[in-house]
């Protein structure tokens, strides 16, 4: 058997793109088994933005979840942002799991925002000012709490669901000088303590779509500029051993 991921990230969506995006997942439910949105809901983080996108997705025939990108943030109504597309039937996580039923199959999802700090080599530490030790502790305060979510989960497919990105392999294309804000190292190696079958975010426009984490999990940069489309669909086998 295999699970049909349909997988978008950055949306962006606001008050004048009411219509844009539902054309293109009328499909939707005949292509996939959920639809898993890698954050970026929104442009400026409002909550009438949010319900632009939520009248898109609703209704779709497939289940909904969702994790807040960085623009959601921004206006600092992030919480509004999540119960506007709650209330359309999504389910938005943040530093937690929700499991599916897909026809007898348990599909966990972990999902976080994720943030930044960078890769091992050139990465942010620990170390120094206050606002540098708060910015990678929040990192790795995230990192954590998706390990310790996987962990948690008995299902037979795992995905995780990430705004920012895990590895440095889905960024190539984007200017490295960048590259700290757009991800952390401290993502991957929770994927790879914990396990997971899918990796999937968004965040970095200019990066590319295919990578995996150094255990060997798959990750997928599905932000819609990289994937040059509304949505795109990752097959995910079920019961198979590597």
């Amino acid at each position: 058997m295999t699970i049909r991921v349909a997988a978008l990230g950055d949306p962006h969506a606001g008050v004048d793109t009411a219509g844009f995006l539902r054309p293109a997942l009328a499909d939707v439910a005949a292509r996939a088994d959920l639809l898993l949105i890698a954050g970026d809901l929104t442009r400026h983080g409002l909550p009438e933005e949010a319900a632009v996108l939520a009248g898109e997705v609703c209704d779709l025939e497939v289940p909904v979840v969702a994790v807040l990108g960085n623009h959601d943030h921004e206006a600092d109504q992030e919480d509004k942002v999540r119960a506007v597309m709650e209330d359309a039937g999504a389910v938005v996580l943040e530093g937690e799991s929700t499991e599916l039923d897909v026809a007898g199959t348990r599909v966990g999802v972990v999902g976080a925002k994720g943030f930044g700090g960078g890769f091992r080599g050139a990465c942010a530490t620990e170390f120094g000012e206050r606002e540098i030790k708060a910015f990678v502790r929040h990192t790795r305060t995230i990192a954590q709490g998706v390990g310790d979510e996987l962990a948690a989960l008995d299902s037979d497919v795992r995905i995780v669901l990430l705004h920012f990105s895990p590895v440095p392999d889905t960024l190539v294309g984007e200017r490295l000088e960048i590259y700290p804000f757009l991800g952390s190292y401290l993502l991957g190696d929770a994927v790879d303590r914990s396990g997971a079958d899918l990796v999937l975010h968004g965040h970095a426009h200019g990066g590319s779509e295919k990578g995996a984490t150094p255990g060997g999990v798959p990750v997928r940069n599905v932000s819609q500029p990289v994937i040059g489309a509304a949505y795109r669909v990752y097959p995910v086998p079920v019961g198979i051993d590597d």
